[in-house]
């Protein structure tokens, strides 16, 4: 991309970082022949879509916390259609990826997909959802559900760099796998899907088996600074998402993305103070992207494994 050129503009888009016990979180491996990301594994997720802003969702919703959507992402300025549909895109992608659905019953209890004839009725649920024969609102209606939005914390907020050809402006939330659910992947974008410890993931992708993304390869580091879900679900609880756009950098022949709190990061309205003790790049080596901390003069140390 020229100066003269001005960045593509971002497509709003969810994505959700779901844990279960023991400590364990959920991959899903993008089929290879996929044009964007072919063979990354990556959390569940998509972009926002018109049928995830439709006001009939007001009426299937849960307890809140009693702040706006727009409040619980911290993006205040976010008009609160926008910030609430990012929710339901949230569930609506699990849903289409992973199979999970974030809701109950009329009942008051979970849903339950561990009953053959409910898991095939909302099998084929998944694939008209999926193919938009029906939207969410619609599959509430019929049965009776309650999307738990207030079940989905909201984690970070990672935006594409400018130079990327296609962006996002994507924010992540973190849940917990409900009880008597089960993943399984689409088998149309992912060609498998995983749960794996944090831990395991990092080793996996530095040893070449799996390939992370910097965005996933960042979270599940900060992932593997926790040993029990219940610690970090407290800990993300107390924090508030800030954006996170990466730019890209050369220092002789490194590539590699410099983060927000890097103290050579160049846009002023979204840097964040310097953090020594974290790493603040995200390189590529051998092909793998790495993490990477900087000295005080905004030069790479090193890469970690």
């Amino acid at each position: 991309m020229t100066t003269s050129e001005a960045p593509v503009e971002t497509l709003d888009a969810a994505t959700v970082i779901l844990v279960r016990e023991p400590y364990e979180v959920l991959l899903m491996l993008r089929d290879k022949h996929q044009a964007f990301l072919g063979g990354a594994c990556v959390f569940p997720g998509g972009m926002l879509e018109a049928q995830d802003r439709d006001p009939r969702l007001l009426t299937y919703t849960g307890e809140q916390t009693g702040d706006t959507s727009a409040c619980r992402l911290n993006e205040q300025s976010l008009p609160e259609e926008t910030a609430r549909g990012l929710f339901f895109a949230a569930i609506r992608e699990t849903f289409e990826e992973a199979g999970i659905l974030l809701a109950r019953t009329a009942s008051g209890d979970g849903l339950s997909l561990s009953d053959p004839e409910t898991s095939a009725r909302f099998a084929a649920h998944r694939l008209a959802v999926y193919s938009h024969a029906r939207s969410l609102a619609d599959l509430a209606a019929q049965e009776g559900l309650t999307y738990l939005l207030e079940d989905l914390v909201p984690y970070s907020h990672w935006i594409t760099p400018v130079t990327e050809p296609r962006r996002y402006d994507t924010r992540f939330f973190l849940a917990r796998l409900p009880r008597r659910q089960c993943a399984s992947p689409d088998n149309t974008e992912l060609a498998e899907s995983f749960w794996i410890s944090p831990w395991e993931a990092l080793r996996m992708h530095y040893s070449g088996r799996i390939m992370l993304i910097p965005p996933t390869l960042k979270t599940m580091e900060e992932l593997a600074e926790f040993s029990l879900p219940e610690a970090l679900f407290e800990a993300v609880a107390q924090g508030e998402p800030y954006p996170i756009l990466g730019e890209f950098f050369h220092e002789e022949t490194l590539l590699g993305l410099r983060l927000p709190h890097d103290p050579a990061y160049a846009n002023a309205s979204l840097r964040r103070p310097f953090k020594r003790e974290e790493p603040s790049r995200i390189i590529l080596s051998d092909g793998i992207w790495r993490t990477a901390f900087a000295d005080d003069e905004g030069r790479t140390l090193s890469g970690e494994e």
